[in-house]
């Protein structure tokens, strides 16, 4: 059916190949009348072009005379012309499409038109490499032609200091690794001030050898990580205060909401215990979350109903099935805190603080496009999860190099020793081979037999990707042997030596298949570029993995019972084109895995973007009170309701819990009381409580000077929002590592963590909102200025306020710090907290 729709409708590929072909001639018939312009003329199409694309032009208008001026400014710059299929392969670049472009092709070359024409927007375009190495040397070649043209050119390296990282991003065209680009979005969304980000809003990339890093890579997450070594001290401490406490006297408990309050008394206790002056003082943010978790565990959390121990571990029962949820765990810290109160060995937190996998990340930019020697075996996912079409592009000059059949042996030492008397026989007519393996230790055991035979070679192991490239590019001379694994070297020529091409060209010596047939097509590509001889072949056995996986025992067999020996071989298509299929069937399980964790990977796509949002919000904003009124509102309206359900008659509401509950997160014991709710509807109450709410906060401003109370703000909701999305990640990861089980008890997996992590994410935002209400209406700011600091110890970094007036981004200090069990200074006698520290 798909064969049929295929040859009614026109594959859409070839139908594109062919309008970009005429595109192509269009470019070519400009090369007159650019070659006609002196330098400055061709220099002065750059601001040309800038205005016209502020005059309404599009980048499409501009492609044939912009891509003639860079050809023709690389004839002049670098002594190399663009080629016709380059110019196509530059199209199929520009309108976001994976350009399938040869070994040896000059993919290099064909990227610097399409990332001039989306340089003209100012809006940055990045060039995106495997390696550090590769990035360089493209940035450093090409660099000339660039700022020929009025282009800056940036180079982003791990290690560069963020200063530096922020000059590159700012330059036209900045060049760098996909790991680079990616951790440097996640730093971002971690910074404490906006001047502190380093990249622009992600705009057009072309990302080179596109299958390596969008497919072989797509299921490796970036992930940031904290100081490992953070102590789980704090949870046993936290415990041991909360064995202490007696309910009522110390704490209120609110079953319905699941909440535990301090009283008065308690937080006298809390302070007294710890050693500290204020619990509520913005330094002590850490040690009142952890007993607040204490509490939790010893007040509402009960052994054998909520939870289990088994093992030593503590295992999380389901609410409504009564069954053990293996691998889920309590996230913000109430997990360890279980653990302290039954004595078990308390796990370290989860250190993740930001995480992202490739495939979300390169497809929140604008516009993505890809080269490489293979995709069209990966089109389906290139065009189901990228939106990109595979764009075979013609080579310039016709592929000569003979593809061998595969050699089949019926033992691993028999194929080794074919292999050694292959690579042998071609040293000794001064061929240059090429090595490829699957594995590592295949590449050290085939160089330990070759030092038996006593033949020079190198081998590739990828761990210096400098020497790899100087070892890729003499593959080619006269006599070399050269050990690979079979993806080392990508991004590098291997030109042949003088002579070489009388001898057949570079011969691509296979050990084994690899799963995917992409590989063993980009392992075959090294050689036959340009037009070059070349010649390949692949050396199997039926112990191969790959054949053990799909069946080889009958064949196995076979061979033994026609008494074959191991080192004598069978020549067969049908047997290579049976590998073929098995490397299909892998392919797909492959494909198959990555749309599974992609689509789980968007329940937290969706829950990033939330958080990110929010933070840029909090930075960027001047003012962020509305934001604060909006969380003490939630907090109250959340709690009146949960006490004065519709179902209940008035006289059955729990308007006790509502006050303790209130007292204890936003007001002072005492300053409310029951008779302050009766007779009024749930509405009345609401409005009644958030008017007194927000007339206390009004006061604790009058304290300050407004610019200084934002400052305090902003530093209480970018630590809250931090530390609890820290938690949320881990307890997300826990949540996706036991959810699998799910599906034994005919649950949908995927359905399973939409809910359960939505339910999750909720509860976090409601906590934030707890959190940033109950600090902002209790806290005291101390003496000394507050500034904004990482959630982390092992990423602790203070910052120094805004640049231009950095005494506005600091909160404002008190003459004299008093702590709240200190005697008053206006001289009543009372303790400050009853007097003027209401």
């Amino acid at each position: 059916m798909i064969g049929m729709l295929k040859k009614v409708l026109g594959d859409t590929s070839l139908r594109k190949l062919s309008r970009m072909e005429k595109m192509a001639h269009g470019i070519e018939a400009l090369a007159d009348e650019m070659k006609a312009l002196s330098d400055d003329e061709l220099q002065a199409k750059t601001p040309e072009f800038k205005k016209r694309l502020e005059d309404g032009e599009t980048l499409d208008d501009l492609l044939p005379e912009a891509f003639a001026v860079v050809r023709e400014a690389s004839t002049r710059i670098l002594g190399m012309t663009p080629f016709y299929v380059q110019l196509v392969g530059a199209i199929a670049l520009h309108e976001g499409n994976v350009a399938e472009m040869k070994t040896g092709e000059g993919k290099t070359l064909v990227a610097t038109m399409p990332l001039y024409l989306n340089a003209l927007e100012g809006k940055g375009v990045h060039l995106i490499t495997v390696n550090d190495y590769l990035a360089s040397r493209d940035a450093n070649a090409l660099g000339p032609l660039y700022n020929f043209l009025g282009m800056s050119v940036g180079l982003n390296s791990a290690g560069m200091p963020p200063e530096e990282k922020k000059v590159s991003y700012e330059a036209d065209i900045t060049y760098g690794t996909n790991a680079e680009f990616g951790f440097d979005y996640l730093r971002d969304n971690m910074v404490l001030y906006k001047e502190e980000k380093v990249q622009r809003p992600l705009n057009f990339a072309i990302v080179d050898e596109v299958d390596s890093i969008l497919i072989d890579e797509a299921r490796t997450p970036l992930i940031i990580s904290g100081n490992a070594e953070k102590s789980t001290d704090l949870y046993v401490r936290a415990n041991q205060f909360a064995r202490l406490l007696t309910e009522k006297q110390d704490y209120t408990v609110d079953l319905k909401t699941k909440t535990v309050q301090l009283t008065e008394e308690g937080m006298t206790k809390a302070e007294n215990f710890f050693h500290i002056k204020n619990l509520f003082d913005y330094s002590n943010v850490e040690l009142n979350h952890h007993v607040s978790e204490a509490l939790k565990a010893h007040a509402i959390m009960h052994r054998d109903t909520d939870y289990v121990v088994q093992d030593g571990q503590i295992i999380i029962v389901d609410p409504f099935t009564g069954r053990l949820m293996q691998g889920r765990r309590y996230s913000e810290g109430l997990h360890q805190a279980i653990e302290a109160k039954e004595g078990l060995e308390v796990q370290s937190e989860s250190k993740t603080l930001a995480t992202i996998t490739l495939q979300n990340f390169f497809r929140m930019y604008g516009k993505l496009s890809g080269m490489t020697g293979t995709a069209k075996t990966e089109e389906e996912e290139f065009q189901s999860i990228y939106n990109m079409d595979v764009i075979v592009i013609p080579t310039n000059k016709p592929m000569i190099r003979l593809d061998n059949p595969d050699l089949i042996y019926k033992s691993k030492d028999g194929k080794f020793k074919a292999v050694v008397e292959e690579i042998s026989e071609l040293y000794h007519r001064g061929q240059p081979v090429l090595v490829g393996t699957v594995a590592v230790e295949t590449s050290e055991l085939i160089s330990k037999l070759l030092k038996r035979k006593g033949i020079p070679h190198n081998v590739l192991n990828a761990k210096n990707h400098a020497r790899e490239a100087e070892i890729i590019e003499n593959a080619g001379q006269v006599g070399s042997v050269t050990i690979a694994t079979n993806m080392a070297g990508r991004g590098t020529d291997i030109k042949l030596g003088e002579g070489v091409e009388e001898l057949g060209g570079l011969f691509i010596l296979g050990t084994e298949r690899h799963e995917s047939r992409r590989i063993d097509n980009q392992l075959r590509g090294r050689s036959g570029r340009q037009g070059d001889p070349g010649e390949s072949r692949f050396y199997l056995s039926l112990e191969d993995d790959l054949m053990r996986r799909f069946g080889s025992d009958k064949m196995k067999s076979w061979m033994e019972r026609l008494g074959m020996e191991d080192d004598q071989p069978i020549e067969s298509k049908i047997v290579s084109k049976s590998v073929e299929a098995a490397q299909k069937r892998v392919e797909g399980n492959n494909f198959d895995a990555r749309k599974q964790l992609l689509k789980f990977d968007d329940v937290m796509r969706q829950q990033r973007e939330i958080i990110y949002k929010q933070r840029n919000e909090v930075m960027e904003s001047k003012n962020v009170r509305p934001d604060i009124e909006n969380m003490i509102n939630a907090v109250i309206e959340n709690e009146v309701k949960a006490h004065t359900p519709d179902n209940e008659v008035p006289e059955e509401w729990d308007l006790n819990a509502v006050i303790d509950y209130l007292n204890g997160q936003l007001f002072d014991t005492g300053v409310l009381a029951v008779s302050d709710l009766d007779g009024k509807d749930p509405e009345e109450m609401i409005e009644s409580l958030e008017e007194k709410a927000i007339a206390k906060y009004d006061e604790k401003e009058e304290q300050f000077t407004p610019e200084r109370m934002r400052e305090f703000e902003r530093v209480i909701m970018l630590r809250t929002v931090d530390t609890k999305w820290m938690d949320h990640i881990d307890a997300m990861e826990q949540l996706r590592e036991g959810i699998y089980l799910r599906a034994y008890g005919q649950v949908d997996p995927y359905r399973a963590y939409q809910i359960e992590g939505f339910k999750m994410f909720e509860e976090m935002v409601a906590s934030i909102e707890n959190e940033v209400a109950s600090f902002l209406m209790k806290a005291e700011i101390r003496e000394e200025p507050v500034q904004r600091e990482r959630v982390t110890h092992g990423l602790r970094v203070i910052s120094g306020g805004q640049d231009d007036e950095p005494q506005k981004a600091k909160p404002f200090v008190r003459k004299v710090h008093v702590g709240r069990n200190d005697p008053c200074p206006c001289g009543s006698g009372k303790k400050y907290k009853n007097c003027h520290g209401k």
